[in-house]
């Protein structure tokens, strides 16, 4: 059995990933992001969301040394980019709202997806500038960098909640996820 933890970023949604991966059949543990790194024994993790980049604890150093597939969620998405050498700043619109999403590559993760979907997201901080060896997955008329991907390496980054019941195509997200973790 495939087994994913996501790490708690402080942020309103993290028990829903951890939830969310529990009723797709996934062991899940919902870590403390100042777990050492040396504890992470899974086969994927995702980085949950959470209210500021000083607070994401060891979540840099998962990213920078664990050789296993990486999924951040708003926050965690950020982090990704900040390691890699993009750039976070606020966003136009801040708060949560519906957004309508453009798939603009249905890789692995987007599998099975359609062209727009609407979901569930906070720009009040975003990507804004892609970091090098990184591609764009999903793009909407008020952020550019919706969801991204490393080149080389499993690690991805969505802006939204697929989590939250007003995503479309959340679990499937997820679905798609751990298959890329079975791999």
């Amino acid at each position: 059995m495939v087994k994913i933890y996501v790490v708690y970023n402080y942020g309103q949604y993290n028990h829903l990933i951890h939830r969310t991966l529990r009723d797709l059949g996934v062991e899940t543990k919902l870590i403390q992001n100042t777990t050492p790194v040396e504890e992470i024994d899974a086969d994927g993790l995702v980085l949950g969301g959470g209210p500021s980049l000083d607070k994401t604890g060891n979540c840099e150093e998962y990213v920078k040394k664990l050789d296993i597939p990486i999924l951040g969620i708003c926050l965690g998405h950020q982090l990704i980019a900040k390691v890699f050498g993009g750039e976070v700043g606020r966003g136009k619109t801040g708060g949560y709202a519906e957004v309508e999403v453009e798939i603009v590559d249905r890789n692995e993760l987007f599998e099975g997806f359609p062209e727009r979907i609407k979901v569930w997201a906070s720009h009040m901080d975003e990507v804004k500038k892609l970091p090098e060896n990184f591609k764009i997955l999903a793009r909407s008329e008020i952020c550019e960098i919706e969801a991204m991907k490393h080149k080389k390496k499993p690690i991805f980054g969505v802006q939204w909640h697929p989590e939250v019941y007003h995503s479309e195509y959340g679990v499937e997200l997820y679905k798609n996820f751990v298959e890329i973790c079975r791999r």
